[in-house]
């Protein structure tokens, strides 16, 4: 088992900035990608970012292109989430989730994969 706890949200002006970050714990060496998702009342849910575990290669939203940032710290089992300029659009639950398999693979089905409980990031305008 892989348990994640998201911490670092926040309420911030629009142009602000977050950091949200993720504790990787339990069984790390299995984990093989990260991503980062959202979701706000009454949408459905949204892939933001997503990095490989180990070679660091990242795949990035269009709508946050530019904006975030997703990284990793693989040696003390931590995720990252740098949010730049942010938009009231932005304002959501995040989430960040771990898979077992390549990246692009456990992103069509990120449900197969271990999720954290979510870190709300508010943006007032």
């Amino acid at each position: 088992q892989v348990q994640l706890v998201e911490s670092g949200g926040g309420l911030v002006q629009a142009g602000g900035s977050l950091r949200l970050s993720c504790t990787v714990s339990g069984r790390t060496s299995s984990v093989t990608a990260m991503g980062w998702f959202r979701q706000a009342p009454g949408k459905e849910r949204e892939f933001v970012a997503a990095i490989s575990w180990i070679g660091g290669s990242t795949i990035i939203a269009d709508s946050v292109k530019g904006r975030f940032t997703v990284s990793r710290d693989n040696a003390n089992n931590m995720g990252y989430l740098e949010m730049n300029n942010l938009r009231p659009e932005d304002t959501a639950t995040y989430f960040c989730a771990a898979g077992e398999i390549a990246t692009m693979a456990w992103l069509k089905r990120p449900e197969n994969g271990y999720w954290g409980q979510g870190t709300q990031a508010t943006v007032s305008s």
